[in-house]
């Protein structure tokens, strides 16, 4: 357990340095908001037209959370700048007056097609060498479609549809943080997280993964301190990392998953899909992990520190849970040594996307966490069979 403990704080470490936050602050309508590229944290209540600046980057970060879920990050940030800046150049206001981006639907069609093409025109090259693909396949639409009309509909045009939703809920005085104060409505960051998909009325539903949610947690609580609630529910630990194939690629070839249960718990829950993968490769779904039990033996100080971040920080228990999933595994390690979740974070990305390639030969010489690293150190099957 020693080494799994020694692995996520590691991790922990180089997220640390290696922020990989979304650029706002190149977005045209934000960037008066920074100062020397740093957010200026002392007017975010002041108003900038309807909305105040929380209210109008919480929005923008709501979009980029959808979004993020694009196989390529660089590039899928690129495409939301691009087309954004395009838009509010044709006084297309659409984090201020979200019903623009409805009313000028055809212009914003176009916008992101065009803003696709040259995104894919910079990108796909590099993008093929690294994922061992070709650059023909390059698409940032997500779900494998090709259609510019689902894909603005369905994928920008329902983050965009709730805060004009809640505005018009809302009354007059709070329609400046209409989407602030619903979120802040929740108990904590991740009861919040899990409302932002899951509400009856609100909910994004399909358009929105868990990964997404957590990620919109992360940026809210963490990146850029938007929350106004200064309790521990709304802290560093109040919500799940958000896992994607960048965390699960990193976790397995570790051999951290394998630490905290086994090979066939895994195939039963379809966490890891035999010969589902690339090549015949071992496929390795994070998203299932969800609910998974880790099995075994865990120190009595996690297992305590576990107690106190579910029922005060997650909030996601009234009373001391009877299991520890695998899923939160690091938040009491990482409480416990005073390590940031949105580190930890961090740096699975950080690894994930410059390191620890989705094929058999990824930069494991280079690769600041390998004397940690169970498929580089001893069982390199751990590599070579598998994939996310």
């Amino acid at each position: 357990m020693s080494r799994i403990m020694d692995l996520a704080i590691a991790i922990a470490h180089v997220g640390a340095n290696a922020k990989m936050t979304p650029p706002l602050e190149a977005v045209n309508a934000f960037s008066h908001f920074f100062v020397d590229g740093a957010l200026d944290v002392s007017r975010l209540d002041e108003r900038d037209g309807g909305c105040t600046r929380r209210e109008l980057l919480l929005r923008a970060l709501l979009l980029n959370a959808v979004l993020d879920q694009g196989p390529d990050i660089a590039g899928v940030r690129d495409l939301m700048v691009r087309s954004i800046n395009k838009f509010y150049e044709d006084e297309i206001r659409i984090f201020h007056t979200p019903l623009d981006f409805f009313k000028e639907i055809n212009v914003a069609v176009n916008e992101i097609w065009s803003a696709h093409e040259r995104v894919k025109a910079a990108r796909a090259a590099q993008w093929a060498e690294e994922n061992q693909s070709t650059a023909s396949k390059y698409n940032l639409y997500m779900d494998n479609t090709k259609q510019t009309l689902n894909y603005a509909v369905f994928r920008w045009g329902v983050p965009l549809a709730l805060p004009y939703l809640l505005s018009q809920s809302s009354d007059e005085l709070r329609r400046p943080t209409a989407l602030l104060d619903y979120m802040e409505s929740y108990p904590s960051a991740e009861e919040m997280s899990r409302g932002v998909k899951d509400h009856e009325l609100f909910g994004l539903g399909k358009a929105i993964g868990d990964k997404a949610c957590h990620l919109f947690a992360k940026w809210m609580v963490s990146t850029f301190n938007l929350s106004r609630i200064n309790e521990s529910s709304w802290g560093e630990y109040s919500y799940e990392v958000p896992f994607d194939s960048n965390a699960g690629r990193v976790l397995w070839r570790t051999g951290y998953l394998l630490a905290l249960s086994d090979i066939e718990a895994y195939r039963k829950a379809q966490v890891v899909q035999p010969a589902a993968g690339k090549g015949g490769t071992d496929y390795i779904r994070v998203t299932n992990l969800r609910g998974m039990a880790v099995s075994g033996q865990v120190d009595e100080e996690v297992r305590n520190a576990y107690k106190v971040l579910c029922v005060g920080h997650l909030r996601s228990h009234k009373n001391a849970p009877r299991k520890i999933e695998i899923q939160r595994f690091q938040h009491p390690i990482l409480y416990l040594n005073k390590q940031r979740v949105s580190d930890f974070d961090d740096g699975l990305i950080e690894i994930g996307r410059n390191y620890c390639y989705n094929h058999e030969n990824p930069d494991c010489a280079g690769c600041p966490i390998n004397q940690h690293c169970q498929g580089y150190q001893s069982d390199r099957s751990l590599i070579t069979g598998y994939r996310t």
